[in-house]
């Protein structure tokens, strides 16, 4: 089977329209990091390295410290796609960062975006 194409997509490449989209609803990169820093149990200093390196979402999430085992709680549509009922392990972990940002944009309280 063909690797889906998000896999060998850099995350660096990716990550200012997270912030781009966050930033268009008043939130803030440092809360985009604080996102993927709970959703992977990386700090910010692995996050800033993972993204100097052009890591792609393989490697991020495979070297991810410790996937948060909150996880399973984000459900929801991305781009027409319900996330929890992704079969493919990696993809629905990209979709499950993909749903994050995307509550933060609409504005969710940081406490109920990180399942708190």
């Amino acid at each position: 089977m063909p690797q889906h194409r998000s896999y060998t997509t850099s995350v660096a490449s990716v990550y200012p329209h997270y912030v781009t989209k966050a930033g268009k609803k008043s939130r803030t990169k440092d809360e985009v990091d604080q996102i993927i820093c709970w959703l992977t149990g990386c700090s910010p200093e692995q996050l800033r390295s993972q993204l100097e390196n052009d890591v792609d979402f393989q490697t991020f999430f495979t070297d991810a410290p410790a996937m948060d085992s909150n996880r399973p709680l984000i459900t929801g549509v991305v781009c027409g796609v319900r996330g929890e009922e992704v079969e493919e392990p990696l993809l629905r972990e990209i979709r499950y960062l993909d749903k994050l940002v995307d509550e933060l944009a609409k504005g969710k309280a940081m406490e109920k975006i990180l399942r708190g």
